[in-house]
């Protein structure tokens, strides 16, 4: 087996425009996007007044991801509960991607940064209605106006700081992976010189339990936290 460290690959252009790539992470993308659309058509499929079942875990999770934004952003925020939720399952799927030999598309800054984008987006909007457009320049010179280039960078901070954080977690998972993988070929041969080229039996079981390790553990951690920073974040601006 040949291990690289390589960034997604790209499977074609658009229109034949060389400047707008299909890569690898779009595909994967598409992929989880069918899978969730999917999972939320067979959970909330032929519905009942009496929940059993299926519906009972469909409600269940309503009711926790309520539960949760409400706790976190205050009362009236459950309207933020759909994205939330969005949010969670996209990174947690996009993590676990790797599981079925495909690349986790939250192991590409590009997938990360766009999530950031939009939470930043969210906050600045939170923050403008709840504080109008003057409460929202104001906030860059408190406490002193002195401190307004760093409040700025503040600002820009959050999105880069969340993404390089989630992205940081999940691409340093795969590459510490791929580099015990290739150790551990590396030792088969020296070790085990006297089997074929391509069967590397050091390579059986330690990268199995660090896959069950950096790509389910870390990618419900990583989704968690990144669904409670933009909550904290969101709800902090409502609230300022």
């Amino acid at each position: 087996m040949n291990v690289e460290i390589n960034g997604p690959k790209i499977l074609g252009y658009l229109f034949g425009n060389t400047n707008l790539p299909i890569t690898e992470t779009m595909r994967n993308s598409w992929i989880i996007m069918a899978f969730i659309l999917f999972l939320c058509i067979f959970l909330t499929h032929r519905m009942q007044k009496i929940p059993k079942g299926k519906q009972v875990l469909a409600e269940k999770a309503v009711l926790m991801i309520d539960g949760l934004v409400e706790s976190t952003m205050g009362e009236g925020c459950q309207a933020f509960s759909p994205y939330i939720m969005t949010l969670m399952m996209s990174s947690l799927f996009g993590s676990l991607a790797s599981l079925f030999w495909m690349r986790s598309t939250t192991a590409d800054l590009n997938t990360t940064l766009g999530w950031a984008l939009i939470t930043f987006v969210l906050i600045t909007f939170n923050k403008i209605k709840y504080g109008g457009i003057k409460g929202y320049l104001k906030g860059f010179l408190e406490p002193i106006f002195v401190m307004a280039p760093l409040n700025v960078l503040s600002e820009i901070a959050t999105p880069v700081s969340m993404s390089f954080r989630h992205f940081g977690n999940m691409a340093g998972g795969l590459v510490i992976t791929t580099l015990i993988m290739g150790a551990l070929k590396v030792l088969s041969n020296a070790v085990l010189g006297f089997l074929p080229d391509n069967i590397a039996l050091l390579q059986i079981g330690l990268p199995g339990v660090l896959s069950l390790y950096f790509d389910c553990f870390t990618a419900c951690m990583q989704a968690f936290i990144f669904s409670m920073l933009t909550m904290a974040y969101v709800g902090d601006a409502r609230n300022s």
